[in-house]
């Protein structure tokens, strides 16, 4: 699905293949997307991890390619948006960044400064951290403007949400708010390397570094807010973690957990005596979900619009890359662009 909220030298053509270790990366244009260009370097660093991690599974050349081209077309679409931002004026302040910081801090469960150490810990430079606060701040005030009044939520959609998802709550019971890191064991990745990057996490939330943090840097349940899974009914649990939540007490971290799938860690954050969520409690929620379902729906549309609006044309590796991708678009240019010599 595509995301709401969201990175002129001729050179040699090249086939769509991947780089060998020994090949040296040279920048260049990857595509020229109405007044503004991607770089090459801007897509090998979005698709940088993913890459690593296929090449230690060897998949095939044209796997690779493909996930450049995806990595391309998704940069692409931030140009498309970042355009509308310039050409609607929608510039987000440096007090706005900073605001913004603040409060993602907080949802978390940490300071400004905690947040600032954990993006450098990720050896990310913190302005460009703010840079990418800055964008997503820009870009969802275009989808305000441009999207939102479109769409047009009917209280009879909240009513059936509503039925669909509370007609058969608990009367009664215990309800828990969880933070849950998971390292994750397959194709890439085996349980032992899992549990392993699970087990240093747990030394370093015993040695004083904040269960939040951590999450957000190794596991794949909600990094963005620090692990939080928000409030269960305790009924609801898979019966390994009701077991390891029972021995907790509020604010207390699990023994590392390996199940077949990965290696698990959880915060008990709090517990409380189970109540009933009426319709008005949930209405605002619910609508704010059935709106955001009708804007994304936009979105497909208002991008393929601004597509065809503006000029883009791919070079080189990208242009033969991007023909292997189906979800990129249909169409690639060739052209002339540098990658490797």
């Amino acid at each position: 699905m595509r995301r709401i909220f969201p990175w002129l030298a001729a050179g040699l053509f090249l086939s769509a293949t991947p780089a060998s270790p020994d090949e040296i990366l040279v920048d260049g244009i990857a595509a020229q997307v109405g007044e503004d260009v991607v770089l090459v370097s801007e897509v090998m660093a979005m698709v940088a991890e993913g890459e690593k991690q296929m090449r230690a599974a060897g998949v095939s050349d044209d796997q690779i390619a493909k996930l450049r081209a995806q990595g391309l077309e998704r940069l692409i679409e931030d140009k498309l948006i970042h355009s509308e931002v310039r050409r609607m004026e929608l510039y987000a302040s440096d007090d706005e960044i900073d605001e913004t910081i603040g409060m993602i801090a907080s949802d978390n469960g940490i300071t400004a400064e905690q947040l600032e150490k954990s993006v450098r810990a990720k050896n990310m430079d913190f302005e460009d951290y703010r840079q990418q606060i800055k964008e997503k701040i820009e870009n969802q005030r275009v989808i305000q403007v441009a999207l939102v009044p479109k769409v047009e939520v009917e209280e009879s959609a909240v009513r059936r949400l509503y039925d669909q998802r509370f007609k058969d709550q608990p009367s009664g019971g215990q309800q828990i708010h969880l933070r849950h890191i998971l390292v994750p064991a397959g194709e890439n990745k085996n349980l032992d390397t899992a549990c392993a990057e699970v087990d240093a996490a747990a030394e370093r939330i015993a040695a004083g570094e904040a269960f939040e943090v951590l999450a957000s840097e190794i596991s794949v349940v909600a990094p963005n807010q620090g692990g939080d899974i928000g409030w269960v009914h305790a009924s609801s649990l898979a019966s390994w973690m009701a077991k390891l939540v029972a021995k907790l007490e509020p604010g207390q971290v699990s023994p590392v957990n390996r199940q077949p799938f990965g290696c698990n860690l959880l915060k008990l954050v709090e517990k409380k005596a189970f109540e009933r969520i009426t319709y008005e409690m949930a209405q605002p929620q619910l609508f704010r979900e059935i709106q955001q379902m009708m804007i994304e729906a936009e979105f497909v549309t208002w991008m393929e619009d601004l597509r065809e609006r503006t000029y883009i044309q791919r070079y080189g590796y990208f242009a033969d890359a991007a023909k292997l991708d189906t979800t990129a678009a249909d169409s690639a240019d060739a052209g002339q662009g540098a990658l490797f010599q």
